[in-house]
């Protein structure tokens, strides 16, 4: 068991860093959880109170505004004491509130002097007292909306602009809560089937998946404490991520380019569809990242995978044109699919990188339209649920490039449960988080 007072002190130190340092969440937290000496048992709590302050810092902000005089300004890290605490009080049940003042009134104490100390104090038993105010009354409803899921109003008025009130409150309400993690078989290691039974042995509930035939949803057990990922048995994918690799219908022998492909989840994933021959070219705009796909194919025992630095924009020297079977476009993108896990996005985005991004996204399509062979198969997917960056890409991309069409084998090959799904359009299909519990995600398949 982790010291309270020591716990909740790791939280506020992550906190910060993420705020201060615009770190990705989810790395911060597993390399505070790796350093720090959190116990097993507070992992959780730990985690809990992390993501559960992210998540909804807009409508904390809106809570302690209440009770802070006007012009009265505080630190950020004391702000951010006050965030943590209030998530507590008002989230959780797992802690008494008089415990969870105790442990800030102490950090203050270490952290500051006996003022800020006062201060604490005074505000988190003023809210004990009179309770957080009511979130009911706030007009517009898009700043209801907005203080009540914590998304920046911006957002949730383009959302409502792109798919009305209903859709996007349902959105932004599955933003705050956890998903289910996936894993992906090896299927050149062991059985889907075989997966199943050896974790339920261990006291996993899983189901299976309809996003591909690999996929396995754990409901309940913790994958990392077993040999399952370290020995290439299976890996970790979202079941959307998994889609990608699917629909791109990839076979034996063939030359495959996957033009942005780190951490190489889906590069890996066409491999192994490939049954691991052919070829397939591998690049990432980051070095550092490249070797990421380099780790994964090792422990997943590809070895068809040749991973290489580079801009997607410029790999027409270094490919013939009409080079490849198939080529995956899983594009950088805003990432507005996955705020359920990775929580700081939606704070950190703004419509102009949404634009810039549409120009990189189309710019990289461009680049390769020429590399594919002709009746070959090009898959274009983002992690965003953007109509700028989805198919008003598509669109633009297909109105000036006539030999390309949409694949209209594509709607054929996807399981019934997404071809009816809400985000269907003539340009490709939007998943949205809430829908399937999943991450959102978009993907078309193109032909030449």
């Amino acid at each position: 068991m982790t010291n309270p007072q020591q716990l909740r002190s790791a939280v506020l130190d992550v906190l910060i860093k993420i705020e201060q340092q615009s770190g990705y969440s989810h790395l911060v937290i597993s390399h505070a959880i790796n350093q720090q000496d959190i116990s097993k048992k507070d992992e959780g709590l730990f985690t809990e109170i992390v993501y559960g302050t992210m998540q909804r810092k807009i409508t904390l902000d809106y809570f302690l505004d209440a009770f802070l005089a006007p012009k009265h300004k505080i630190k950020p890290w004391v702000k951010m004491l006050l965030r943590m605490s209030i998530y507590q009080m008002v989230y959780l049940d797992k802690v008494p509130d008089h415990a969870i003042i105790h442990e800030a009134v102490e950090i203050a104490k270490r952290k500051g002097h006996k003022g800020i100390a006062s201060l604490v104090n005074g505000i988190l038993r003023n809210i004990q007292r009179k309770g957080v105010p009511d979130l009911d009354g706030i007009k517009p409803l898009s700043k209801q909306l907005s203080i009540r899921t914590s998304h920046p109003e911006w957002l949730v008025e383009r959302w409502i602009d792109m798919y009305g009130t209903d859709l996007t409150e349902a959105m932004c309400m599955a933003n705050l809560e956890h998903k289910p993690i996936s894993i992906r078989t090896q299927p050149l290691k062991i059985t889907q089937k075989n997966l199943v039974a050896q974790l339920e042995q261990e006291g996993f509930v899983t189901h299976p998946s309809f996003f591909s035939t690999q996929a396995i949803v754990l409901e309940k057990g913790n994958i990392l404490k077993t040999s399952v990922i370290s020995s290439g048995l299976a890996t970790i994918q979202d079941q959307t991520s998994m889609l990608a690799g699917e629909v791109l219908n990839a076979s034996e022998g063939m030359t495959v380019l996957d033009a942005c492909s780190a951490p190489g989840g889906k590069a890996t994933h066409i491999a192994e569809k490939m049954q691991n021959t052919g070829t397939l070219y591998a690049y990432d705009l980051h070095e550092k990242k490249t070797r990421l796909i380099d780790e994964k194919a090792r422990t997943l025992g590809i070895t068809i995978i040749s991973a290489d630095q580079a801009d997607a924009r410029t790999l027409r020297s270094r490919h013939a044109n009409e080079s490849f079977d198939r080529i995956l476009v899983d594009a950088p993108c805003s990432g507005l699919g996955v705020i359920r896990g990775k929580p700081d996005i939606k704070y950190t985005k703004q419509p102009s990188d949404i634009e810039n991004l549409s120009h990189i996204q189309l710019d990289i399509l461009k680049e390769l339209a020429p590399l594919l062979k002709k009746g070959g198969k090009l898959v274009y997917s983002t992690c965003t649920v953007d109509k700028a960056e989805n198919e008003n890409v598509i669109k633009t991309f297909l109105a000036d490039h006539s030999d390309y069409k949409v694949d209209p084998d594509f709607w054929q090959d996807l399981p019934d449960q997404l071809r009816l799904s809400p985000g269907v359009t003539d340009y490709g299909l939007q998943i949205f988080p809430q829908t399937f519990e999943t991450d959102g995600f978009f993907l078309v398949r193109l032909t030449k």
